[in-house]
């Protein structure tokens, strides 16, 4: 049985173009996105929204609150509690204003999409409700771009709990996708007194689930994820509660994960180092059935016109 991966059909020939010298890669865009954990009487669960299938970047797949960096969140307006911005951008591997500014995307994307605000009125409390027409203007605002984050915070005296979040692990588009981002991924527990809510225009489903039970939906095909999506959900299968987790967080190797496409006799290899399962051979006849790597396999051994990238995000 066929597993949940994520495939574009038009892959192949953007590999292809990539390696002819005909296709120009564009820029990845800095992202951000949370795990967001709940401690259940079996275990941790994760909060996991469906892309609408309407979506032009994998729709219908599941995934994690997260989204774009705002530039604008790289000033000094922001009221910080946690480890500093030079422990972040040495964390992250920027400088102390994209590092604001990554942490400020993850905070952001998990208000806007999840309803759940990693922020309090001092450096030991988080808010307890962001229900209401005033909390609910303002999410809009952010989701508009109208308003910047860090002015967010500045206007409601919020303070961002950065301790809150743990770096996880950092993803980059293939080079060959036609939208690139560059992701970092981060875990966090859902802050007592506050629930999620289904709030993002993208998703037209959330659900809690546990890990084990969102891979073996992936591994019988019944629920499409992204390669980072499926990876993260494994390296969570050893901790029995978010805070194990969150207490794992500072010693996870943060390089970023970057696909390898190769062509062989026309032949299309591609492969993530270090996720062998995600490896797919697309063969030059496009009547032939590709075919995937099962967990645990290695990627082959394709040799030519190698070009490089990382899964989606």
């Amino acid at each position: 049985m066929a597993n949940g991966q994520w495939y574009p059909p038009e892959w192949p020939d953007r590999i292809r173009a990539l390696a002819a010298g005909t296709l120009t890669p564009v820029s990845p865009r800095r992202a951000a996105t949370v795990l967001l954990l709940k401690d259940t009487a079996s275990g941790p669960a994760v909060h996991m929204l469906r892309r609408r299938a309407s979506m032009a970047f994998a729709g219908g797949a599941y995934a994690y609150p997260g989204g774009g960096v705002d530039p604008r969140d790289d000033d000094g307006l922001v009221r910080w509690a946690g480890p500093t911005r030079a422990w972040w951008a040495d964390r992250l591997g920027v400088d102390e204003p994209g590092a604001q500014a990554i942490v400020c995307a993850a905070v952001r994307e998990t208000y806007e999409e999840a309803g759940v605000l990693l922020a309090g009125p001092d450096a030991e409390s988080v808010v307890g409700d962001t229900t209401g027409e005033e909390w609910e203007a303002d999410r809009a605002a952010l989701v508009a771009r109208e308003l910047s984050f860090a002015e967010f915070l500045h206007r409601r005296a919020l303070v961002l709990r950065s301790d809150l979040l743990g770096a996880w692990t950092r993803w980059i588009t293939p080079e060959f996708e036609a939208r690139r981002y560059d992701t970092w991924f981060f875990v966090a527990a859902l802050p007592e007194g506050q629930r999620t809510r289904n709030a993002s225009t993208e998703a037209d489903r959330t659900v809690w689930i546990r890990p084990e039970e969102a891979a073996a939906g992936y591994d019988g095909g019944e629920l499409l994820m992204m390669p980072p999506t499926i990876a993260t959900l494994r390296q969570l299968l050893p901790y029995a509660t978010a805070a194990e987790a969150l207490a794992a967080a500072p010693a996870r190797d943060m390089t970023p994960v970057l696909a390898r496409a190769r062509l062989r006799d026309g032949e299309v290899v591609l492969s993530w180092p270090g996720h062998e399962e995600f490896t797919k051979r697309i063969p030059k006849d496009p009547t032939a059935t590709a075919t995937s790597a099962a967990p645990g396999t290695g990627n082959g051994a394709a040799t030519t016109a190698e070009t490089r990238g990382g899964g989606p995000a």
